[in-house]
Order: C-alpha cells, then structure tokens, then sequence
C-alpha cells in the first residue's frame, strides 16, 4: 500500500493561524506587533525569493517586518556593528541574516553576533547548547517544523531507531539532538544515528531506520532498496534537475526517490510542500515566542 502523505503545507496553515490568533491577542492587549528584521546581503537570486516567502508569510499572521538589503561587499565589522545595532533596538523581536553570505564573511561569527534571545533561526551557539542540554532555547525552524509534522500526525519517535542523513549545522545535528531528547508523546527518546558523506555503507544504516529523515543535498540518494517496510520517511532535500517537458527546464526533487520509496513507506513527506513551509511557520512561531519573552523571560 503506499505512503500516506505528511502534509506540511496543511500543518504550516495551522501552525500559521495559531500564531496569527496570539498577534490579534497582543494587539487587543494594547500590544505592538512582533518585529522581525532580515538582513539580506547582496542580491542572490534564491536567498531573495526565500526571504520575500518570509515577508509574505509575516504579512499574512500580522507580524511586522523589515528587510535591509547590504551590499555584498559589506565588511564582517560592519556586519557585526550593524546586529549590534539591531540587539539595543527594543522594537526589533526577531533577528535573521538569511544564509548563504558572501565568501568573505564567517557564517558562525556572523551568527554568534547576535544576541541569542533574537536568534529567531536557532543557529546561535547558545540556543544550540541549551538544545543539546535539553533546555529552553529557540529551535532550528527545519527540525522543530519535522516535530510539529510527527505531533500533527501523531508518528510516535520514543524507541524507534530515527536515522538522520546528512550532519549540518542547521538541519541534522539539532535534528538528532532533539530526536534523541525532547519528550512529549510524539516527539524524543528516539535512538538515534547520525550518517554523513563519510559513512560507509549508507544502506546499511538506513534499512534499519524507523523514522529516516534525509538533508543530504542530493537528488533521489536514497532509493528503494535502501528502506524497510513502514519506514517513516521525512524529505529535507530541495534540488533542480533538468526537465524540458517543464516550462521552467527544470523540476523540484527532494533527496528520496519518492515514487520507489513511497511504495514501501508508512508516511513520507512529498517534494515540494513537506517540510518547507514548515520551516517558515516555525520562524513564525519563534518570533512571536520572542515578542512575548517565552522562551527568555524578562
């Protein structure tokens, strides 16, 4: 029987209506919107189209927003001074300098220069280490978006073998920490394996997986052959390859084959409308848990 399918673009919406719910609260209060501000540097094409998503997705939950496009010559000190600006700034909730940056600049320093209570992405070290210690933090928007998506669906992880392939910073080591710690009935105590390109014998690893989710980069890596039955399969992947029976000349895969893959698994997230607009829900959901000090009191 094939997969049932995650919808996230259905879960975005009711995590999105949620939030839009809390704003309306703030403002009946007498309250000012939450703020976020987005720093773009340079003009990259992608990074423009994800941070207007962003914008859009603000406008549509009553959250507030502003976006300083820096030129991609900017200096790191200059960078920095300016986040230092944005950290005094009071009116300002939710810091987020869209990724990638220009080669000259150091992503990691760029990051750590914000102040961890406005770090609405989750990259920031602290939020990261209060993660791994099992604390109150801001969450990476992609994993806490799969949380959401296991919760919605009610996919229990306590006990199940959750394979994690690929170990970036910003998508699969906070995803195994928190597969492997938060608790709630849907969410941790997973035994957890992290592989990476590295890994010898790939298949080996991720037949045994329960839950498999997969933010390798690459188109259709994991096929068939390489999941059990009834494998929960959540698809990180966004890539183009060529199609000339598209208009656009390319199509949108993620790093699962779906078509094979969907055939042996219980649950598996389509590409596009999976995780994606998750992760701008939970950016979201962070900002206006920023506004209100709920995750940093005071």
């Amino acid at each position: 029987m094939p997969a049932q399918l995650i919808d996230g673009t259905l879960v975005a919406g009711t995590v999105k209506r949620e939030v839009q719910a809390d704003v309306a609260g703030l403002l009946a209060r007498g309250l000012r919107a939450p703020h976020l501000r987005v720093l773009l540097i340079g003009s990259h094409p992608a990074s423009r189209a994800y941070v207007g998503s962003k914008v859009r997705a603000c406008e549509e939950v009553g959250i507030t927003s502003d976006t300083e496009i820096l030129p991609d010559t900017i200096s790191e000190r200059d960078l920095k001074a300016r986040i230092a600006e944005l950290n005094a700034d009071d009116q300002v909730d939710g810091i987020l300098v869209q990724l990638p940056l220009p080669e000259h600049l150091t992503p990691m320093s760029v990051i750590e220069s914000i102040d961890h209570r406005k770090d609405v992405d989750g990259f920031h070290p602290m939020n990261v280490g209060r993660l791994a210690l099992n604390m109150p933090g801001f969450r990476s928007c992609t994993p806490a978006g799969i949380q959401e998506l296991f919760k919605h669906y009610m996919i229990p992880t306590k006990a199940k073998h959750a394979v994690v392939v690929g170990a970036s910073n910003i998508v699969g080591t906070p995803m195994a920490l928190m597969l492997s710690r938060e608790h709630d009935s849907y969410n941790g105590k997973a035994t957890t394996t992290i592989c990476h390109k590295y890994t010898k014998d790939l298949t080996a690893h991720t037949i045994s997986a329960d839950i498999l989710i997969v933010a390798a980069g690459q188109p259709n890596l994991i096929t068939a052959p390489m999941v059990k039955e009834g494998v929960v399969v959540v698809d990180v992947g966004m890539n183009r390859v060529a199609d000339h029976t598209s208009e656009k000349g390319y199509k949108l895969v993620g790093d699962v084959d779906f078509d094979g893959v969907s055939q042996k698994a219980s649950w598996i997230t389509p590409v596009p409308g999976g995780v994606g607009p998750m992760t701008v829900a939970l950016l979201m959901k962070n900002t206006l848990l920023a506004a209100k000090k709920a995750v940093y009191p005071g």
